[in-house]
């Protein structure tokens, strides 16, 4: 998988502080021994740098990072549903197919890669609104594909939800 930046991190705390209010979602970090401290958070900005720093950007295999990744999981499951899951998969799936040897983009299938990142995108936004989708594909990607969303990001297809 890819590596956020350090503000894709952010954002992504941000978001999730957004939706669930910034002590809640301390609380379930601190639940899932994603933090250790019962202090309340100031901000979203201060979680996430803690958040960052404890999990290596998300690169060490620590509480923190499968705190973080299961409450992120959560959060799409919401969004999604079943039915929208099933529907992510498959388009992942097609995502996958243009791969090839050591999760690099597979050079015959650079179009179909770029339809499918859109077609993917597009499932996403529809249900969970652009920026997550954002920052879900950035976090499911392989460093291949991250590089290529972040220099050509595929077009937004379809209205943010309500």
């Amino acid at each position: 998988m890819a590596n956020l930046t350090q503000r894709e991190f952010q954002e992504a705390v941000e978001l999730l502080a957004g939706n669930l209010g910034l002590q809640r979602l301390r609380d379930k970090l601190v639940r899932l021994n994603g933090l250790v401290t019962r202090r309340k958070a100031v901000s979203a900005a201060s979680l996430a740098d803690q958040l960052y720093l404890l999990s290596g950007g998300l690169r060490r295999q620590v509480p923190t990072t499968f705190a973080f990744y299961a409450i992120w999981n959560e959060h799409l499951h919401d969004k999604l549903g079943e039915d929208g899951e099933e529907r992510i998969e498959k388009l992942a799936e097609a995502v996958n197919a243009c791969l090839g040897d050591n999760d690099q983009v597979a050079v015959e299938k650079e179009g179909e890669l770029d339809t499918a990142l859109a077609a993917y995108q597009g499932a996403l936004v529809a249900s969970a609104g652009p920026e997550v989708a954002r920052l879900d594909m950035l976090l499911k990607a392989v460093p291949a594909v991250a590089a290529r969303l972040r220099s050509n990001p595929p077009p937004a297809a379809g209205p943010a939800p309500e």
